[in-house]
């Protein structure tokens, strides 16, 4: 079952975010916004990605629905600007450049055909042995690849060579995701 998460709740999750980040900046307890929404309570795996002038700055998520929405929010926003392993942490210089994007993930289902991804509206999970890479919907279209593109550089990002895919051990996983952006403009 996918979770249905309106505008309004996607624009409280962006509100969340950026408060999560802001807190940890400033080196006060958060002042979250309040919502009695039953959909934020529910258990959903999600990402936060953030961008400054276009270009990626941090992106770390959840896939499992272990945790509320709002709470895997507040979580992986903060990590995605101090923890993600490929940047150093958000400086308060480039925070007001920061863009946030928020997926808010369905449940993944195995595909045994790769012929049915359908580019720009799945995104992919390639498992072999221990490796994984998981690549989003939105990053097939950023980046103008194909299916085939888009299967290479998940198995790329796991750590396996690009043709993984079509090994019969592989395993490949689609979802969607429901997309709130900010802008700073």
């Amino acid at each position: 079952m996918t979770l249905q998460v309106s505008h309004d709740d996607g624009l409280l999750l962006l509100e969340t975010a950026r408060e999560a980040i802001a807190a940890r900046l400033a080196g006060r307890p958060p002042r979250f916004p309040s919502s009695s929404s039953p959909t934020l309570s529910m258990p959903c795996g999600a990402f936060v990605t953030l961008k400054v002038r276009g270009d990626l700055r941090g992106c770390i998520g959840h896939i499992a629905a272990c945790r509320p929405l709002v709470e895997t929010v507040r979580e992986t926003a903060v990590s995605s600007a101090f923890d993600d392993p490929r940047f150093p942490p958000l400086g308060l210089e480039e925070w007001p450049l920061v863009e946030i994007e928020i997926s808010v993930l369905s449940p993944f289902e195995l595909v045994h055909d790769p012929l049915c991804i359908a580019v720009g509206t799945h995104g992919i999970m390639v498992r072999s042995g221990h490796k994984s890479g998981l690549l989003l919907p939105q990053v097939a279209t950023e980046q103008g690849w194909d299916r085939e593109a888009f299967l290479a550089h998940a198995c790329r990002k796991a750590g396996l060579p690009v043709d993984a895919w079509r090994w019969p051990q592989t395993r490949i996983e689609v979802f969607t995701a429901s997309v709130f952006r900010e802008s700073r403009e």
